[in-house]
């Protein structure tokens, strides 16, 4: 079955709501640009109520490699999530670190893009239309990528059926889409899991 990705959780509320839906994993993000940002101390709170066998997932940009590695040996999270120009040496810095999944995210524009994603040296990679954008990208750009990945940009309760059954991919990840006025919406969040658990 496709994984479900629920991200950028910031209340008790959103919490308490995953622990109905139980998707497979949430999101934090630590970026502190970004109108989600959680506070570490924010996130072992959120982390400390999520049910077990949900994975907890940190979004970071270009944050120092022992900062990543400290929250995930602390068990704040489960997953490092990369957003920003992180390399495969930044990968192998963290892994050196710490024995966590890391997941890359890439900006889909062209077939261009392609070769870096078969190629790089994450245990996943996250496909997405930019940063947050809430914009679909061209799928069909990535109906030739080999290796798993988690679709992401543009996501919502009425496509997400549509993208599983288009691409197949291994998960599908989802934010702006199960959000009403800038905060998530549970009727939104049941929906869209609903929608990927029928045709995934």
């Amino acid at each position: 079955m496709t994984k479900v990705k629920l991200s950028g959780l910031s209340r008790e509320s959103d919490i308490a709501a995953v622990n109905k839906l139980k998707p497979d994993l949430v999101g934090f993000v630590f970026a502190k640009k970004s109108k989600r940002y959680v506070s570490p101390e924010q996130a072992e709170h959120l982390k400390s109520l999520l049910a077990p066998g949900i994975l907890a997932a940190g979004v970071f940009v270009n944050e120092p490699v022992e900062a990543v590695a400290e929250l995930l040996d602390r068990g704040v999270i489960d997953v490092a999530q990369l957003h920003g120009s992180e390399d495969d040496d930044y990968i192998a810095r963290l892994r050196a670190l710490t024995g966590k999944p890391i997941f890359r995210a890439f900006k889909v524009k062209s077939e261009a893009d392609l070769p870096a994603i078969e190629n790089c040296a994450a245990d996943l990679v996250l496909l997405d239309s930019g940063a947050g954008t809430g914009k679909t990208f061209d799928w069909s750009l990535v109906r030739s990528v080999q290796r798993p990945y988690f679709l992401a940009g543009g996501l919502d309760p009425d496509n997400v059926a549509d993208a599983i059954a288009a691409l197949h991919p291994y998960g599908v990840d989802v934010s702006s889409g199960i959000e009403t006025d800038g905060v998530k919406d549970e009727s939104k969040m049941a929906a869209f899991v609903a929608a990927a658990h029928k045709e995934g």
